[in-house]
């Protein structure tokens, strides 16, 4: 498998996303964890959603991709599975 330059940024790109959400997820469980009250811990939880958005945004814009589309065909999807009582289950290739 030959790594072209495209494909090295959007492995950078993956891998910073696995990353950032990660420490989301810590954060988070540690708020669940001690009980602790998740308004005081928003500007925590801000940084690391900025970090995931910017990214979503960078690999979008990688991919020739417009963000807020990629984002409104989601909605659809959802929108669409949620009136067909489809929303369980697992699988991006649900009757939609």
């Amino acid at each position: 498998m030959k790594l072209t330059p495209q494909k090295i940024s959007l492995l950078y790109l993956v891998t910073g996303i696995n990353g950032e959400t990660g420490e989301l997820s810590e954060k988070i469980k540690k708020i669940c964890r001690d009980g602790l009250n998740v308004d005081e811990h928003l500007e925590a939880l801000k940084k690391e959603l900025g970090d995931i958005l910017w990214y979503i945004v960078t690999m979008c814009s990688e991919l020739g991709l417009n963000p807020d589309e990629v984002l409104e065909h989601n909605v659809q999807k959802l929108d669409c599975r949620i009136e067909k009582s489809m929303l369980t289950g697992s699988g991006d290739n649900r009757e939609e």
